[in-house]
């Protein structure tokens, strides 16, 4: 999920006021990568680390609003690739498995037994991964339109079903992609996304992300403005990369497969009953059974963290668990 995506209808009213970090570095990963890490609100308190959207999204400093600073310890990091890590836009050893790697490497930078995990979209599926690899290390889970990394949550979004709800985005989509190569969309922007022709690249990085964003606010009224290419082509690339792969996860299915490895931590999820990029459908299987989760719909409400009805659950959610 783009970090921009719905932000012009942010509703700054159910957000604690704007932070600086108290800390701000690169780690160094020792494979080339280095990520941006940054820690705000209270040195001691209780920490929470953030997973952002996309792959490739990036951290914003909106981020850092939903969680009360005179409770919590809250950690943003950039995932690899993106955002201030560098190499930017590199998908060389960079797959799911390192950015758990990195998230228990910040861990163990910051001396934390164990924390919990904040996570929407792409988010959600790395924080739950994470929690399945690393169960013991995870307090309690807050996800926001869950996305499953299944083989149907890819064809829903990249081989025509949410097109039918917008067909005339849909158009814009396909277009640049000649008629033989769309049965493969995922395939044939991959194609374009690495061809070594950054202007190539950008443009099709360009058409690649705004597709995505059109469709994040229940509310939208057109195209957002056109990223920065240099952004466009980093998130794009990077989120092909993940989904030409199937999130590197070993089996479709996996995450709801190894669900058991985590059904003792509480879960709250929030979900916008309307969400066109990760629908409900995928929250709702996640936490059937989960007797530690609860599944909150908000019903006039899409994909975007921004929206007004999704920041709203996701403040009280993390005001609800504060002792």
């Amino acid at each position: 999920m783009d970090r921009t995506a719905g932000q012009k209808r942010t509703s700054g009213a159910f957000l604690y006021p704007p932070i600086e970090p108290f800390d701000q570095r690169m780690l160094d990963m020792g494979d080339g990568h280095r990520i941006y890490v940054e820690q705000s609100g209270h040195p001691q308190g209780q920490p929470v680390i953030v997973c952002h959207g996309g792959p490739g999204g990036g951290c914003s400093p909106q981020m850092r609003r939903y969680f009360d600073p005179a409770h919590y310890r809250v950690i943003l990091f950039d995932q690899r690739g993106c955002g201030l890590s560098k190499p930017f836009a590199s998908v060389e050893d960079n797959t799911t498995w390192h950015l758990v790697s990195d998230m228990e490497r910040i861990r163990k930078t910051f001396g934390i037994d164990a924390w919990m995990v904040f996570g929407g979209s792409w988010g959600a599926t790395l924080s739950l991964i994470y929690a399945q690899t690393h169960p013991d290390r995870v307090q309690a889970l807050v996800l926001r339109g869950v996305f499953l990394a299944t083989r149907a949550e890819l064809e829903w979004f990249y081989a025509g079903g949410a097109g039918q709800f917008f067909p005339d985005l849909w158009e814009q989509f396909i277009r640049p992609i000649p008629d033989d190569e769309r049965g493969d969309l995922i395939g044939a922007y991959h194609k374009r996304l690495f061809s070594g022709d950054f202007a190539e690249e950008a443009r099709f990085g360009r058409h690649w992300a705004m597709w995505e964003n059109a469709l994040a606010s229940v509310e939208y009224d057109g195209f957002p403005g056109e990223a920065p290419a240099e952004y466009a082509r980093a998130f794009s690339r990077l989120e092909n990369h993940y989904f030409s792969n199937a999130a590197f996860l070993e089996e479709d299915g996996q995450i709801l497969r190894d669900r058991a490895r985590i059904e003792h931590i509480p879960a709250i999820v929030v979900q916008g009953r309307m969400d066109m990029i990760c629908p409900p459908i995928s929250s709702w299987r996640l936490t059937q059974g989960w007797r530690q989760a609860q599944l909150r719909m908000v019903p006039a409400a899409g994909h975007a963290l921004s929206e007004p009805g999704i920041t709203a659950a996701l403040v009280r959610a993390m005001d609800a668990l504060r002792p």
